[in-house]
């Protein structure tokens, strides 16, 4: 009995020690999962991630007459993901002869919706001759843009959101049978599903199972950090059940295949199904077959091992064994399992993701919106932004610019010559190409918008405009004198030009002036005209710039980029019609909402008679002049052009 006594007071301290620290325990554990349950609907409701803008090409436009061959339109097909297969799903196409039919993909426009439909498109030669779909004539179809760029967020996550309803019930099947198969019954974790799992991934000698719910994850990537710490997987336990009392299974499951991780592009990490399917395939979710979503479900384990382009083997295995388990669960036949694991990856050798592939022209782009738009919004909304740029002359000037650039730099013994290259639409003023380096893929100084350079030569054709607008006193015949001159400046110095190797022809008519760019003659000219008129026509050609007023600047002694010298000359291709130079033409939120147009902005400023004058002078530039090698090459255009030394 005594002992009995003395025992009990002992377990009494003891219990009464306890119940108190239990209760402070049981109240911070509370709290704490009254913290986490603020932060899980404070962060979840509302926009979950920050959308990068992107950034699309001008739409290849089909119509009866475009003068387009065959050969293009299936290359902007193929640049587009489409495949050269039976036309009976969208995102494919088939040749038949002169004719191409074309199952489209459809796709919201800043002006209304393309739909997707089958379509037959007719060629003679190199123009489309008509277009038909099941309801007839077509008079008009526009393929779906490509995607050249976009600005991304802080944390460089790219993702492509897609609703639960546009994923494919295979992709989910694999998915959750791979990860999570109670993700229906469980209520966020999961103990059977881990027991599961392990004896799975004993009886394979591998890891095939996860161990952790599709919840769990989902509050690991999206709330946590991946840190292998008690605390941080007891945290991630309470966020699952707490996620899963706020919010359904299918919101949940939306989430995770918007949010899982699935590779990196450079720096940028990619994130969601719809955009992994871009990554590796090149195509939208819906339009992968069986084995490509068994992958996609497959690589959610381990992203950077299943990575079909580094380890294909490892990917294929991956692959197979989704679909094994995807037949043992009856979702999938044996045969239909047998046939896809049969199959080929599939995978893109470059993926239409890639970091940098048009950086000149995105600089070009971000540039005119950041007169409109904030950076947060361009980096985390979302916007959907049609550029000007036509994919095919971005490629010419691409390959003129590196394919010249290294003969010239060759030939002249200097190997870091620089070249740039801009191309306008000269009925609209869009930008159709812009090429910054002779690297086009440099993103860096942008010397197309940026490098400021003598324009030399191409002045001149401002100081005979300047004359031609006064028909009384010149026209293309007006002689003029091409001879050594010494013209006296306000400082008291002396100006004395000279033609290129000291070659003066006396008394020329004003056209071969031009044509042959005489530096003489032309600055004859120009005094007749007075330098202050010469200055006015270069503003009203578009130069922005302070201009000193000296008789060098009708030689061009004057520094521009090659865009304010592209604005320059689109006023005279445009006979004195002043157009905007632009790479935007429309901007849309994320769901395909017009939030913004940049339309044609076109103002007279020169007369058009004396536009023609000159249009016609350098015209002869190319047929006779010092740009006849030009001639030469395209024969049977009138090509009207200027040359320009620095």
């Amino acid at each position: 009995m005594p002992k009995s006594r003395s025992r009990r007071p002992a377990y009494r301290r003891w219990l009464a020690w306890l119940l108190p620290v239990g209760l402070i325990g049981a109240a911070a554990v509370a709290l704490y999962a009254v913290h986490l349950d603020r932060v899980i609907r404070d962060k979840f409701e509302g926009q979950r991630w920050a959308l990068p803008a992107r950034v699309f090409a001008r739409p290849l436009e089909l119509y009866a007459g475009a003068p387009l061959d065959q050969r293009r339109v299936r290359e902007a097909l193929d640049r587009l993901g489409y495949q050269n297969d039976d036309p009976v799903g969208a995102g494919t196409y088939a040749v038949r002869g002169a004719r191409l039919i074309v199952y489209t993909r459809g796709f919201q426009f800043w002006d209304g919706a393309e739909p997707p439909r089958k379509v037959e498109i007719r060629f003679d030669g190199r123009q489309v001759t008509g277009l038909s779909g099941d309801q007839g004539e077509l008079p008009l179809l526009r393929l779906e843009p490509e995607f050249i760029g976009g600005f991304y967020p802080a944390s460089n996550e790219d993702r492509l959101l897609v609703r639960l309803d546009e994923v494919p019930p295979v992709l989910i099947q694999a998915l959750l049978t791979l990860e999570d198969r109670d993700f229906y019954r469980h209520v966020g974790i999961s103990p059977r599903g881990i027991a599961r799992a392990l004896w799975a991934d004993l009886r394979a000698g591998a890891m095939v199972q996860g161990g952790s719910t599709l919840t769990q994850q989902l509050v690991k990537n999206y709330f946590l950090t991946a840190d292998r710490t008690l605390w941080r997987k007891a945290t991630e336990a309470i966020m699952a059940v707490l996620l899963e009392s706020h919010y359904s299974k299918d919101e949940i499951l939306e989430a995770y295949l918007n949010e899982v991780f699935l590779g990196q592009v450079g720096t940028r990490s990619i994130h969601g199904m719809a955009q992994g399917a871009m990554l590796y395939f090149g195509r939208p979710l819906g339009e992968l077959d069986t084995g490509q979503l068994a992958l996609l479900a497959g690589m959610v384990q381990a992203p950077s091992s299943y990575d079909p382009r580094r380890n294909p083997e490892r990917a294929t295995a991956r692959r197979n064994l989704a679909l094994r388990l995807l037949a043992e669960q009856g979702v999938l036949t044996e045969q239909q399992a047998a046939a896809a694991q049969a199959r080929p990856l599939g995978v893109v050798k470059r993926t239409a993701l890639a970091t940098a592939r048009y950086p000149a022209f995105l600089d070009l782009v971000r540039r005119q919106l950041q007169r409109d738009y904030p950076e947060e919004v361009l980096r985390n909304d979302g916007l959907r932004i049609f550029a000007t740029m036509d994919p095919a002359v971005q490629a010419a000037a691409e390959a003129a610019v590196t394919g010249q650039g290294a003969a010239i730099a060759k030939s002249a013994g200097k190997p870091d010559l620089q070249m740039a290259a801009v191309a306008a639409d000269v009925a609209t003023g869009e930008v159709l190409a812009l090429v910054g380096d002779r690297d086009p893929r440099f993103d860096g100084y942008n010397r197309a918008l940026d490098a400021r350079r003598q324009i030399g030569s191409l002045a001149k054709p401002a100081v005979y405009l300047t004359a031609l607008s006064e028909p009384q006193r010149f026209n293309l015949a007006t002689p003029l004198d091409d001879q050594r001159m010494s013209v006296g400046l306000p400082n008291g110095d002396r100006w004395q030009p000279r033609n290129a190797g000291n070659d003066y022809a006396g008394r020329i008519p004003l056209l071969r002036g031009l044509a042959e760019s005489r530096n003489s003659a032309t600055v004859a000219l120009g005094l007749q005209v007075g330098v202050p008129n010469v200055l006015k026509t270069l503003r009203a050609l578009g130069v922005r710039r302070d201009l000193p007023p000296v008789p060098s600047v009708m030689l061009g002694a004057v520094e521009l980029t090659p865009f304010e010298t592209t604005r320059m000359y689109l006023t005279l291709a445009a006979s004195g019609f002043r157009l905007h130079l632009r790479g935007i033409h429309a901007v849309t939120d994320a769901e395909g909402t017009p939030l913004a147009s940049y339309p044609l902005s076109v103002e007279q400023k020169l007369d058009p008679a004396a536009v023609f004058l000159v249009n016609t002078a350098l015209q002869e530039v190319a047929r006779s002049g010092t740009a006849r090698a030009l001639g030469r090459v395209l024969p049977g255009l009138n090509i009207a052009g200027k040359t320009g030394t620095t």
